[in-house]
């Protein structure tokens, strides 16, 4: 999948800077720009005067925030939307005000992310985006209810306080990540070598994954000794 690319929508400096380091800092991202009112982001976006297409810098993803000192974001939700710029956007404010929450749920943003946080939260949170995406937004013009139902699960990723003790989040969407770009059923001693842990911790991810019907397990045959499982993610299978 190539690099989602990023516009962060922020004025306050430090803010600004931090968001834009951590974009950096995340695998499968790339920093589009940073802009930091909405005149600068019309310019960006070629919205302002005559430019109403596509972006030559084209952007997957904005970052904004809700208070900006000429433009609110639900306003700029709301011009976005309406010209049909094909782009993404999770808020990213200190705004907990119930009504704008809702407005801009209803506007069509993705993710709703609340100051201050920690790398962590931002992590996970663009994290379930790049899944999301990779779920449902570069799959063919046709798709699947399972794949619409796993696309939109992707976003409301599993809390680390919902797991079994022992399993952590980050880690059990990285063996997701994993089966979801592979072709072929993989056992869990592959997935313990691709992803450099124990046979017995991938074992218990995959169970896990498989418990919750987000993979298939089936009998591996032709193995010698003790019977082996093998795993695929559950949403190849959902069209045939």
């Amino acid at each position: 999948m190539s690099a989602i690319r990023v516009l962060v929508v922020e004025d306050d400096p430090v803010a600004a800077a931090a968001h834009a380091e951590y974009v950096r800092r995340l695998e499968g991202f790339e920093l589009a720009g940073v802009v930091r009112s909405g005149a600068e982001l019309a310019t960006f976006l070629h919205l302002a005067g005559e430019g109403t297409g596509r972006p030559e810098a084209a952007v997957d993803l904005m970052l904004l925030d809700m208070n900006l000192p000429d433009a609110h974001g639900l306003d700029i939700i709301r011009r976005v939307r309406g010209l049909g710029l094909p782009l993404d956007i999770i808020a990213i404010t200190a705004v907990r005000d119930l009504q704008v929450v809702r407005s801009a749920i209803s506007s069509g943003i993705v993710q709703y992310l609340i100051k201050p946080f920690t790398y962590s939260a931002f992590s996970e949170k663009l994290g379930a985006y790049q899944d999301f995406r990779r779920t449902l937004v570069e799959q063919a013009s046709a798709t699947t209810q399972a794949e619409v139902d796993q696309a939109f699960a992707s976003l409301r990723p599993v809390t680390a306080a919902a797991l079994p003790k022992g399993l952590s989040a980050e880690t059990l969407r990285a063996v997701s990540r994993l089966l979801k770009e592979l072709q072929a059923p993989t056992s869990a001693i592959e997935v313990s070598e691709a992803l450099s842990m124990s046979r017995v911790t991938a074992r218990r991810y995959l169970e896990y994954l498989a418990d919750q019907q987000s993979v298939l397990r089936t009998p591996r045959y032709g193995t010698r000794g003790r019977p082996e499982f093998e795993y695929s993610w559950a949403r190849r299978s959902a069209g045939r």
